[in-house]
């Protein structure tokens, strides 16, 4: 028996005074009506009902509890209304987690601007580079991964990007910027360490030609395993390094660091938003996703812009 809507039956057929009213009220037929009600009166042992030819009207029994599932039903509508409004208000606490240099780079930037607008909002950012997100446990989770990603979890592609080669102004005016691939072997190269084997050369291809792949062999003069270092060093003029487009673009459109060796990349990435579930997703999230879009395109064009001037 769902004892719920036996109840609101029963409610419906108190103020309607009757089973065919009721049934009518609630889209059902009155056999429907009336075997719920008995069911129910089955269930309480006690009859809610005097039934005639003529008339319903409640028992003493009926009269009682009428009283109380009222009040339990509106508790169910107040109830069902607030999760409705946690799900589609503009407040609220938003979870996100994110990778070190997503958060440095991607999001940070952003916040103050989204918090002008959404001020009901709190942004809780959990960062952490070693375990695996915990997708169920946040409301977004966002991952830094190859462009060619494919795997079985809910996620929305934020920006793809290019990886690209960047130096700093004075660092090419003391050294010069490589014509071809195979110059890098005579420039002062900063690696980021992989996780899963031994550094091996860039493998590089040309953006607008997507045939041409070559291996370029250098020996690095840093490597280190933290992009934020890599970056720091190619801003100090250390030499020439390999980065995310949407990472390096604020630094390309200041003019504090130029693309070197454009329009050859070494990679494409891509940035993805992962949610708990596709349904019931908080108006808060829905607002937090499509300003991360807005605002990582609008760099993304803002560095293109930048690398198609130097």
């Amino acid at each position: 028996m769902d004892r719920l809507l036996s109840m609101q039956v029963f409610e419906r057929v108190a103020s309607e005074n009757g089973f065919a009213a009721a049934a009518r009220a609630m889209d059902m037929s009155p056999p429907v009506a009336t075997r719920l009600i008995a069911e129910l009166e089955e269930y309480l042992g006690t009859r809610l009902f005097q039934r005639t030819t003529r008339r319903v009207s409640l028992t003493e029994a009926g009269e009682a509890y009428l009283a109380r599932v009222r009040q339990i039903l509106q508790d169910v509508e107040e109830a069902d209304a607030l999760a409705s409004a946690h799900t589609n208000r503009l407040s609220g606490r938003l979870r996100v987690h994110t990778q070190p240099v997503l958060a440095t780079y991607v999001i940070a930037p952003f916040l103050s601007e989204f918090r002008q607008r959404y001020p009901g909002i709190v942004v809780d950012i959990e960062v952490d580079a070693h375990r695996g997100p915990s997708i169920e446990d946040f409301d977004i989770t966002l991952l830094g991964t190859d462009a060619s990603f494919n795997a079985d979890i809910v996620a929305r592609k934020i920006i793809e990007s290019e990886v690209i080669l960047v130096a700093s102004p004075a660092y090419v005016k003391r050294s010069g910027s490589p014509k071809m691939p195979e110059d890098l072997a005579q420039h002062e190269c900063l690696r980021l360490k992989r996780p899963d084997g031994p550094l091996r050369g860039w493998r590089m291809w040309c953006s607008q030609s997507s045939g041409q792949v070559v291996e370029a062999n250098v020996d690095p003069v840093l490597i280190a395993n933290h992009t934020d270092t890599l970056l720091r060093a190619a801003l100090d003029g250390a030499g020439i390094t390999s980065i995310s487009l949407d990472i390096v673009a604020p630094y390309l459109t200041s003019g504090d660091l130029v693309r070197v060796l454009s329009p050859w990349i070494t990679g494409r990435l891509a940035m993805y938003a992962a949610l708990p579930s596709r349904k019931f997703i908080p108006q808060r999230s829905r607002v937090f996703l499509d300003f991360l879009v807005e605002h990582a395109r609008e760099q993304n064009s803002k560095a293109l812009a930048a690398c198609t001037v130097c």
